[in-house]
């Protein structure tokens, strides 16, 4: 069963022009090709990441944040309760006064005390404010260098000013260095994302970072859980950035990453700034966020990179494959969460000019 699906997924049809197989990305006269199996790399690059992370937060965010006025306050903990305990992981954060009283007589101590026990065990849950800007300086490092890193790489490639350049000689576009490593440390950093997810800072599900697709990636809205929406949408990250490798989409794919990482950077930020209540710096560099986002992925997202994918292919082949409609139904998914989320910056920027 595992062959036939194998077999099935791989199918040439699905990811190719017709008449192109697989036999004929094989590397020769100085033509290399993405490969499946080089995504293998991105685990052990994504354990590099969070080493990278570790020492990032510890001995730069750590001190940055003390500069910046940032007290690493001490939660108390509670005194350990297997009862509560248990009650608190399998029934309710927050029992009601009839259930505070039951507990209270079972294990044979005071309302009051089982009442702070609560409010001191859901303390804990909450992220302090130095563990939400340590992760917050540690997406914004690695958006800024992707960003730079990513203008690095293109300014000098025709595509980058030449959209028409993305298809010219498809699929048979040799694969350089820079987008080996541009692609491979993208998915890694999602992977090493979808392995702290279970530790990171919760955010709810209003959060766009929480639901938002940043790089070459789709989200399916999942209210319920916001350990689930961060799930998928790293998966979602993962999934369409390793097909679009298999499928050689890799000038578009870089292009796509490049358009999201410039915005997302200025967001981190502005979080930053908040979290040490510098209002009128954390003021600005919102505002620098959403022009950004909106030139981005209101203007061009659509008109440049939705064009692409689209209208472009079909002067080049007659004949479009399933990737097509696979990749522009996630891209123009994308699209849509897009300008949700431009409505809400949009209303946010409202307020903040006309309510102050």
């Amino acid at each position: 069963i595992l062959k036939t699906l194998n077999s099935w997924f791989w199918w040439e049809n699905i990811w190719m022009p017709i008449n192109c197989t697989w036999a004929d990305f094989v590397d020769r006269d100085g033509l290399v090709f993405p490969k499946p199996q080089q995504l293998y790399a991105t685990i052990p690059y994504a354990f590099v990441l969070l080493l990278i992370r570790f020492f990032t937060e510890r001995y730069v965010a750590i001190p940055l944040a003390k500069a910046l006025g940032i007290k690493n306050v001490r939660r108390v903990k509670p005194q350990p309760n297997p009862v509560l305990e248990s009650y608190f992981r399998e029934c309710s954060r927050h029992p009601s006064q009839s259930e505070i009283q039951g507990l209270a007589k079972k294990c044979n101590c005071t309302v009051h005390l089982v009442e702070k026990w609560f409010r001191r065990r859901r303390n804990l849950e909450i992220p302090t404010v130095l563990r939400k800007f340590q992760e917050a300086f540690w997406r914004f490092s690695f958006y800024l260098t992707s960003s730079i890193v990513g203008f690095i790489f293109l300014y000098d490639k025709p595509w980058f000013y030449d959209i028409w350049q993305t298809w010219v000689g498809y699929p048979f576009q040799t694969l350089l260095p820079s987008q080996y490593w541009y692609y491979m440390t993208e998915i890694g950093f999602y992977f090493s994302l979808l392995f702290t997810v279970g530790i990171d800072n919760k955010r709810k599900a209003s959060d766009p970072q929480g639901l938002y697709v940043i790089g070459f990636t789709s989200v399916f809205f999942c209210p319920s859980q916001d350990f689930m929406a961060h799930v998928v949408h790293h998966l979602a990250a993962i999934g369409l950035m390793s097909g679009s490798w298999c499928g050689n989409y890799v000038r578009l794919g870089t292009l796509v990453i490049f358009v999201h990482d410039t915005a997302d950077f200025w967001l981190e930020a502005a979080k930053m700034f908040n979290y040490a209540r510098w209002e009128k710096t954390c003021n600005m560099l919102f505002i620098i966020f959403s022009i950004t986002f909106f030139i981005t992925r209101i203007i061009l997202f659509p008109f440049w990179i939705l064009r692409a994918t689209l209208y472009q292919p079909t002067y080049y082949s007659t004949t479009p494959v399933i990737a097509y409609f696979l990749f522009n139904g996630m891209l123009l998914t994308l699209q849509g969460l897009h300008l949700y989320w431009g409505y809400l910056i949009f209303k946010i920027l409202k307020r903040f000019v006309f309510l102050k």
